[in-house]
Parts: C-alpha cells; structure tokens; sequence
C-alpha cells in the first residue's frame, strides 16, 4: 500500500513490530505528538496523541476499526475524520498513514 504525499513530508515511524495488533504507541514527529493504531485487522490509524478534552493519553486508550477511547473521560474520537462521538468536545487531527515495505510511514500536512 502507498500512501499519497503530494500535500505532506512522509515520514517512516519504525518497523510494523513496533505496534502489535490492536496496540498503540505514541512517537514523536518534529514538533507533534501522534498516536499510531495497528487494529486487529492489521489496518493502521493515527490521530494526534493527546486528547483535545484534558491532554489523556489516545495511544493508551482502547480502539476498534471505527474509533479510539480515550482512557481518561472515555470520550471516543473517529479515524475517518477524527471527530468526537460527544458534542461539544473537540476533534483530533488525523493523519494519512500506511505501512511500506514492513515500515510505518505517515504524511505530515504542512500547517
């Protein structure tokens, strides 16, 4: 799979083993935080690593194919376009993200 980085700087996060199925991690990518998903289908997501209501830790929280839970106020955040299931608290930014050739590879957007 590749992953479009006409509008974004690519950048290669690690090796797929790094994310176990159905884990996440959060990485550091310049001056951003983001939390990569494996699902348990093997499909990867990735939103911003803190969650807009109080800074709770996403890469810790509990996720399925469609959302990821926030383990502090269990606030839960889409991957398709990273809004929150409760109204009135915010989104997460989300990323474009695939593996290549056995690496995690996401597209930062510029500003």
């Amino acid at each position: 799979m590749s992953v479009d980085t006409t509008s974004g700087t690519a950048v290669v996060l690690g090796p797929m083993s790094d994310v176990q199925l159905g884990e996440g991690r959060a990485y550091a990518v310049g001056d951003r935080q983001i939390a990569v998903f494996r699902l348990s289908d093997g499909t990867l997501r990735t939103t911003d690593a803190a969650c807009p209501h109080k800074g709770g830790p996403l890469a810790d929280g509990q996720s399925d194919l469609g959302v990821v839970v926030c383990p502090l106020h269990q606030y839960a955040f889409r991957f398709s376009d990273g809004g929150c299931t409760t109204a009135g608290i915010g989104a997460v930014h989300t990323y474009r993200i695939s593996d290549e050739a056995g690496n995690i590879v996401v597209v930062i957007d510029p500003d």
